[in-house]
Parts: structure tokens; sequence; C-alpha cells
């Protein structure tokens, strides 16, 4: 991951992916604006004689859609490596900023010419707006050309990493106060979430589909909520749901003790997040877990994953609330 994050301009990488798919989505919501005015089926070509070929309404928007994407995509892509020549990377950019434009231009003015007909053999491309479309994207491209910074800026995510390597360099010991991984529960737990939701889900779909969609949402969020990010440093222990969702962030100096044992999911309440009486869990599944003691005399338990990260976990956890206790102490007996 560390390679790839080196090898590519994270900056032009979400745009490359972000702006075709933006640009099409708002394509196919001016076109369904447009839907009752167009008709049944849409010209995509048209012959000297008079004749053309047709294309329902839904393969109009969502090819173009797709077209748009795609070159967007294909294009725009070739402007993110950072091993590529600055010239050459600004080159790419404007020009995969024009032709998304320009696509989405042609196939506007397409739309746009067959509106108000009740045959789409009478149409024709509206030249008005691909006129104005062609030379918007036109213009755009060449602004995006300049104006794209392809040399390699130094980025706040450069500021932190700094930071932590000076840190690191200054306290040797501060990579050992420090572990983060993730737990999950067993893969059959996932078998089972799939079995007894997706599969009802994908048969009440046929009659119900937004319930079919609802029973596999809940089925996602079940699952997302039996993983759990794990961290804990000198300032203490976190716990995140699905990676994202905080529910645990014990500060270092309300530690007293944490040991890392065998238990049952069951003893606290179940899988998941659990609060009640004092004591906090985030179990993913029975098995290698970290008990942890505060100094308020209320508990916690997490999930270890191994029983060698479980160990580590209380390593670091009994350290780095030595380490606070002692600073505490100190400072009161300065004060003192």
């Amino acid at each position: 991951m560390g390679k790839f994050r080196d090898a590519v301009d994270a900056k032009a990488l979400r745009f490359a992916v972000g702006f075709p798919v933006v640009l099409a989505a708002a394509f196919v919501f001016c076109a369904f604006l447009l839907r009752p005015d167009l008709p049944e089926p849409l010209a995509v070509s048209w012959t000297a004689d008079g004749g053309a070929s047709f294309a329902s309404f839904s393969a109009y928007v969502w090819g173009g859609a797709l077209i748009i994407v795609a070159a967007g995509w294909l294009v725009l892509s070739q402007a993110v490596p950072v091993s590529r020549p600055a010239v050459m990377r600004r080159i790419m950019m404007g020009a995969g900023l024009f032709l998304s434009l320009f696509i989405t231009s042609v196939l506007a003015a397409g739309l746009v010419g067959q509106a108000g007909l009740a045959d789409a053999r009478e149409s024709r491309v509206d030249l008005t707006v691909l006129a104005l479309g062609s030379g918007a994207a036109l213009s755009l491209g060449v602004i995006m050309g300049f104006v794209f910074k392809a040399d390699r800026q130094w980025s706040p995510e450069d500021d932190r990493a700094f930071e932590l390597a000076l840190a690191r360099e200054l306290d040797p010991d501060l990579a050992r106060d420090s572990i983060r991984f993730w737990v999950h529960a067993r893969s059959s737990v996932f078998v089972m979430i799939t079995v007894a939701t997706l599969f009802p889900a994908a048969l009440i779909t046929i009659a119900l589909p937004w319930l079919g969609a609802v029973l596999a949402g809940l089925a996602v969020v079940a699952a997302a909520f039996l993983c759990a990010r794990v961290k804990a440093d000198r300032s203490g222990l976190r716990v995140l749901v699905a990676g994202v969702f905080p529910v645990m962030d014990v500060p270092a100096a309300a530690i007293s003790e944490a040991n890392a044992s065998e238990v049952k999911a069951a003893d606290y309440g179940g899988w998941g997040y659990r609060n009640h009486s004092g004591t906090a869990a985030m179990l993913v599944s029975s098995g290698p877990a970290v008990v942890v003691r505060k100094t308020d005399g209320h508990r916690l338990a997490v999930s270890g994953g191994s029983p060698a990260s479980a160990a580590r976990l209380a390593e670091v956890l009994t350290r780095v609330a030595a380490r606070a206790h002692g600073g505490a102490s100190g400072a009161a007996g300065a004060e003192s």
C-alpha cells in the first residue's frame, strides 16, 4: 500500500476517479428531467435519406453515462502516476477533462434535438448545445492543462509522517508503545449472515424490491458491526466499530491494569458492542481478548484477534498506563 501511495498523485487520482462519475450522474439526472418531452425510442444516428438508428431511453442514457465514465477514467488515469513527465501529466489531465465534457455535450445535444418531437426520425443534433458544450469543454481542458500542478507537492500528510519519524528517532521506544490491528468474527458467522439474509432478500426482491434492499442493507450492517479496529498507543486505547465508529476511547491514565485472557462473549452480553452495569465490551467472538480494569473500577473487554496479538495489546496497555501514572505522580510531586 505504501508503494502504491508513493507511485501516484493522490489528489489527481481522486479527481480522475470522481469527476467522470459525477459528470455522468449529472447527465443522467438532466436526461430524466427531459424524459417527458422525448420520443420513444430515441434516435442515435441519422442518414441522409431521413432514416435513423434507434435505442431505448434507458440504453441511450445509461450507455452514454458508461461511455463518459470509461473515457474519463481511461485518459485521466494517465495523469496519475508521478513517474511520468510533468508535461505529459498536464496534457493528459487537460485532455481527459476535455474528452469527458465533449462526450457529455454530444449526448446532451442528441437529447435536446429530439425534445418535443413525436417521431425521432424528424430530429437532428442540436447544434447550439453541441457548439456551446464543445467550446466550454475545449477551454476548460486547456485551463486544466495549465493550472494542474504536476510537480510533487508537500502535503499535510507529509508533515505528519515527518513528525512521526522525528518522534521515533528522538524516542526509540515510541514504536514499542503502539499497536494497531483488525478483529473480526469467524468466517462461518459471515456465511451464516449471508445465508440467513441475502438469499431470502434475493427472493423477496422479485415481489418487493425495496424490502429486499432493506434486508441486504441490514446484512451488511450486521457484518460491519462484527469487525473492529483496535488502536493502542501512549494516548490510550481506542476501538472503532467497522473501522469508523468509535465506541471506546480510554486515556492511558485511566487504565489500572490490562490482562490477556480467554473470554466467552456470552459473559459480556454477546457479540458486538455491549455496555452494561459499568462493563463495556467489544467482542467479535469468544476467544482471545484483553480485559482492562479502569481506575474508576469499571471494566472493559476487547477482542484480541489471536493469542499473540492479545498478549501484545495487554503488554502495550500495561506499559503506557504505567508511563502515564508515573508522569502524573511526578507532576504531583513537583507541585507539592
